[in-house]
């Protein structure tokens, strides 16, 4: 079975774009060589990845499975080009660090800054990621350093304690109201509530809230960013949970609110893991120990 980039990213940007022709233009591919490309490709695998409908396409369920390998496939020809370009220009080494946007905002960017200029040989990258999928990139070694919620760690691999954060209630004042002092869970239990998606730590936290009350969550409104999750909640479409310096980053309005949480379901604890045999060992030594070095 033979695969190129060029059909690889193919696959990946119709998948994004639910329609060929959108994916052939954002490639500059002609329309009919793209879906001649999605043919061959279809043919060698034996599957169908996606089925046309009246505006475009969807993926079939054969590609929602087949398009998680491809989706590596990329991530392994990213790593090359770019590992490639690292040596060519002389830098000591790449480092591909992966982790959720909630810790890229209150403590990777600031980290990693300060390892840009202790160590400006090293080129780094951050893939950001929710904690399931990073450790599956992690697991693949397309990333050499992951950080995900403990909670959620399904990898027998080392775990160094890395940062804790917690979840703080956000919501609309014109919309709803709460008591003064900490929210408990049966205070918003039957509310609708904005969450992250599926491998999320957020999501698994209130899942943990709503089995605690031998109850599921419903799921009505999950969402795959914060900013996404502040416009259904800054319209009352339901409550929101994320840690109080992720809200402060989208410097929210007067209406949005902020409540403290009871118990401890939503406090996070992060650790850090490694996968050795892509990176340069001493690079890699370098990078891990800056990211837990603790401030003094």
């Amino acid at each position: 079975m033979k695969f190129d980039t060029t059909t690889v990213r193919l696959a990946l940007t119709i998948a994004e774009e639910g329609s060929i022709s959108r994916a052939a233009d954002k490639l500059s591919l002609a329309v009919a060589a793209a879906s001649r490309r999605i043919s061959d490709l279809e043919q060698q695998l034996g599957a169908k990845l996606f089925k046309r409908v009246p505006h475009g396409v969807e993926i079939t369920e054969s590609g929602t499975k087949l398009l998680q390998y491809i989706r590596q496939i990329d991530n392994l020809i990213d790593r090359l080009e770019g590992d490639a370009r690292a040596l060519n220009d002389g830098l000591d080494g790449r480092i591909i660090i992966g982790a959720p946007k909630a810790v890229v905002i209150q403590f990777l960017a600031r980290e990693i800054s300060t390892i840009q200029r202790k160590y400006p040989a090293i080129s780094l990258k951050i893939i950001e990621e929710n904690s399931k999928i990073v450790q599956q990139l992690l697991r693949d070694k397309v990333i050499d350093v992951g950080i995900y919620e403990k909670r959620s760690g399904f990898l027998d691999l080392e775990k160094f304690p890395y940062q804790e954060d917690r979840l703080v209630l956000v919501y609309s004042l014109p919309h709803f109201r709460f008591p003064d002092g900490p929210v408990g869970i049966d205070d918003f239990l039957d509310l609708p509530v904005v969450s992250l998606g599926e491998g999320s730590a957020v999501l698994a936290a209130v899942q943990r809230a709503y089995r605690s009350r031998g109850r599921l969550f419903p799921n009505n409104f999950t969402v795959s960013s914060f900013d996404t999750m502040l416009a259904l909640v800054r319209n009352g479409l339901g409550v929101g949970l994320m840690p109080p310096e992720v809200l402060r980053s989208f410097h929210p309005e007067e209406s949005l609110a902020a409540a403290e949480l009871s118990g401890d379901w939503h406090q996070r604890s992060y650790v850090l893991s490694c996968a050795e045999g892509h990176a340069q060992q001493q690079t890699l030594h370098n990078v891990v120990a800056e990211l837990l070095r603790k401030p003094a």
